[in-house]
């Protein structure tokens, strides 16, 4: 069962998100190249990436800020977000493997805004290394 959207009165500046943890896999890579027709060759190409000077293949950068949002949608109702933003810090590495990589997201709500909104701020991390930098999210609750 999926938990109602978090509601505006209910949340202070320093109120945690749930964590959430989200595995990559070089097929996932596969399927966002063909919804997003990102098909640069780093990201299913080993030669390509090694010629890049990549250690092997890598996720899309706007996957990765997209498994980030997954946690300030889930949080706050999937309509809710109105901007997001962050950089690209590293690179998320995919291994050839079924394991895949794991990211983990983590966000707080930095500041309470007018209008019933809040600014969350997120740690985005793969292998204990922050992949994102200042990667945030501004939301309205109900």
């Amino acid at each position: 069962m999926t938990e109602p959207p978090a509601r505006y009165e209910d949340v202070t500046p320093g109120t945690a998100l749930p964590r959430l943890t989200h595995v990559i896999r070089r097929g996932d890579l596969v399927r966002y190249a063909g919804a997003s027709g990102d098909l640069n060759p780093i990201h299913w190409s080993e030669r390509a990436a090694a010629g890049a000077g990549l250690p092997t293949i890598i996720a899309h950068g706007m996957l990765t800020m997209g498994v980030a949002m997954r946690l300030v949608s889930d949080w706050a109702g999937r309509r809710a977000v109105l901007e997001c933003g962050g950089r690209f810090a590293r690179p998320v590495v995919v291994p050839d493997d079924e394991e895949g990589v794991e990211l983990v997201v983590d966000g707080v709500v930095a500041e309470k805004l007018d209008g019933s909104r809040v600014r969350i701020d997120l740690t985005v991390r793969c292998g204990g290394e922050k992949v994102l930098a200042r990667p945030r999210a501004v939301v309205t609750l109900n």
